[in-house]
C-alpha cells in the first residue's frame, strides 16, 4: 500500500519538541525507497542563519546530499535569526512573515516532486502575525495558512503522557476550521510506558475514524 498520494502536505505535531524535523525526515525516506520522488520544505526556520538546520537534518535522516532546492533556499524561503515564534522573530527584524513567498517556493517544489513534506515551526497555534485587536480576525496563525491552502495535514505524536491531550485540542482546531487530516505519523521512538502507549494509539484510531476516516496511522521508526 502507498504510504501518501501524490501532492503536498503540511506536517505538524503536539509542541516545539514533538519530532516533527525526525518524523518528516524518516517519512521523506520511506517514500524516497518506494520510488516515489519526495523533497522536504520547511515552512519557517527560526534560530538560524543563511542554512536550515531543519533541512540538514531532512537530507540526513534520507541519506542524501543538500538538493539545489536547499542551496537555492526553495526548501526554506524565510529564516529569521532569533529563535521564536515566526511573528516574533520577524518583528525582531523589522519585518513581517510573507506567506505568499512560502506559498510559492512550494508551487515551484511540487512542478518537481510527487511528493512535498512541508514542515511546519512549532504547532497548529503557533502565530505568523502579531494579534491586532484592531482587525477582524484578530490572529493569523499557522492552522489558518494550513486551512487558506487546504493542505492535508500529517500530524506528529507519539506515547508519552499528555500527547493525547495536545492531539485533541489539535484535532478540534483542524475540525474547526475543516482542515484535512490525511495522518498521524506515529513516533515509535522514545516508546512511553506501554500501557499508555496501547491506549492513546488504539484512541487516536478510533477518533480518525469517526472523523477522517480515510486517515492512517503511519509509524515512523528509529533512524538507525
Amino acid at each position: 500500500m502507498t504510504l501518501l498520494s501524490p501532492g503536498t502536505y503540511f506536517v505538524s505535531g503536539i509542541d516545539t519538541d514533538a519530532g516533527k524535523s525526525y518524523a518528516t525526515g524518516i517519512l521523506a525516506r520511506m517514500l524516497a525507497e518506494s520510488g516515489i520522488r519526495t523533497i522536504t520544505q520547511k515552512f519557517v526556520q527560526t534560530g538560524n542563519t543563511g542554512t536550515s538546520e531543519d533541512i540538514e537534518l531532512h537530507r540526513r535522516l534520507m541519506g542524501i546530499p543538500m538538493q539545489p532546492v536547499d542551496t537555492n533556499r526553495t526548501t526554506c524561503p524565510i529564516i529569521y535569526k532569533f529563535p521564536a515564534s515566526p511573528h516574533l522573530s520577524a518583528a525582531l527584524e523589522g519585518t513581517a512573515v510573507d506567506t505568499a513567498v512560502i506559498a510559492a517556493a512550494t508551487k515551484k517544489l511540487r512542478e518537481q516532486y510527487d511528493i512535498v513534506l512541508v514542515e511546519g515551526a512549532g504547532g497548529l497555534f503557533v502565530p505568523l502575525k502579531p494579534f491586532d485587536p484592531a482587525c477582524e480576525p484578530h490572529e493569523y496563525l499557522t492552522a489558518d495558512y494550513v486551512a487558506e491552502h487546504r493542505l492535508p495535514l500529517l500530524f506528529v505524536t507519539s506515547a508519552r503522557l499528555g500527547s493525547l491531550n495536545h492531539t485533541l485540542l489539535s484535532f478540534e482546531a483542524c475540525r474547526k476550521r475543516g482542515i484535512d487530516v490525511a495522518a498521524v505519523l506515529w513516533k515509535l521512538y522514545p516508546a512511553g510506558d506501554p500501557v499508555i502507549a496501547a491506549d492513546t494509539r488504539h484512541y487516536i484510531a478510533l477518533y480518525l475514524h469517526a472523523y477522517w476516516p480515510q486517515a492512517r496511522i503511519i509509524e515512523i521508526p528509529k533512524a538507525e
